[in-house]
């Protein structure tokens, strides 16, 4: 005679395990992905009590809902769990924190938490720290978990991978968490990429963030200033001006734009021309010119900015009419 609680079991087995997107290579066996039910910490069998209350079993199977066939969750207690030792999230929102722990006194905690084992019987965590810090806002003395035997490298790209797939991931953050991969187990940028998923050239953008001045971190770390700002801000051909233009942008709340240009003009800086009797910038005739048959050919404001042979074309219309023009040109359909 089937149970009540072995049929709510069997009806969730018979799902199948949900098919979840994971961003590195080789690390989706690694992340929570399927169904399975257990309880106590022992996988759930035909031996279920029928006492057992059905809004208990209920709360179990809904909080296995993504863990994969074959491997048991257990109930941990949170003052057994250690810090994760490769965690770079540094900024918990208070009220989105407060949300989820509303959640988890109504629901319970819905997908397990990933531990290693630790020293003296304890657990390093790896995946799911917003989980853990809302149970014990919850009120909540244990946690469900899935206990891993991963190595410290595997672990950190664990916690790299669940934090990229926030959206929410402070840039400072994420630079930081290379650095952690590149200086702790001298993983070369490609490799990094490989690892979460993303091309070298993003996470070489990302780790230059790391030789920005300790206060200019700290505004990309409160979010003062963004990652387009901090970009802007590594072209300074005089580095020990970045402090001082970074507090300007602050200051200010300069767009990317104003900034820009506020760099454009501390490298360029006016000079006085022979001839002219107020200062103006410099700039190469050929670029001048390029840009004149630019806003003929447009009909369009066209700016160049140019140094040293780099730079970047800005192209200005005023109508929707206007970009399909310059697009079917660009597309050399003009």
């Amino acid at each position: 005679m089937t149970t009540a609680a072995e049929k709510v079991v069997t009806e969730v087995d018979k799902a199948g395990p949900e098919k979840r997107k994971a961003l590195g290579r080789g690390l989706e066996s690694l992340l929570p992905s399927g169904p399975r039910a257990v309880m106590g910490g022992v996988a759930a069998s035909g031996a279920v009590a029928e006492a057992t209350a059905h809004s208990t079993v209920l709360s179990e199977v809904h909080a296995q809902a993504r863990v994969p066939g074959g491997e048991a969750v257990v109930q941990i207690m949170l003052e057994q769990i250690e810090h994760n030792p490769y965690q770079t999230r540094y900024h918990f929102d208070n009220e989105a924190l407060t949300e989820l722990a509303d959640s988890i006194r109504a629901n319970g905690v819905v997908q397990p938490i990933v531990v290693r084992p630790g020293a003296d019987g304890r657990y390093l965590l790896i995946l799911g720290e917003r989980r853990c810090r809302a149970s014990k806002l919850a009120g909540k003395t244990t946690v469900p978990a899935i206990v891993r035997k991963v190595s410290d490298q595997e672990a950190a790209e664990m916690t790299v991978v669940e934090n990229l797939q926030r959206q929410d991931l402070n840039c400072m953050e994420q630079a930081a968490a290379f650095g952690k991969l590149s200086r702790d187990f001298g993983l070369t940028q490609e490799q990094i990429g490989q690892r979460v998923g993303i091309s070298r050239e993003s996470v070489s953008n990302y780790m230059r963030l790391l030789k920005l001045p300790g206060t200019v971190m700290q505004y990309l770390q409160e979010g003062r200033l963004g990652f387009s700002e901090a970009r802007v801000l590594l072209t300074l051909l005089d580095a020990s001006l970045i402090p001082k233009i970074a507090d300007e942008a602050v200051r200010k709340h300069l767009s990317v734009e104003q900034l820009e240009d506020l760099v454009f003009n501390t490298n360029v800086p006016l000079q006085n021309q022979p001839g002219e009797q107020h200062r103006s910038r410099w700039v190469d005739p050929n670029v001048r010119a390029a840009q004149t048959e630019m806003e003929r050919a447009l009909g369009m404001r066209v700016r160049i900015r140019d140094r040293k042979g780099k730079g970047k074309i800005v192209i200005e219309y005023a109508t929707l009419e206007d970009f399909d023009r310059v697009v079917e040109m660009l597309k050399g359909k003009g």
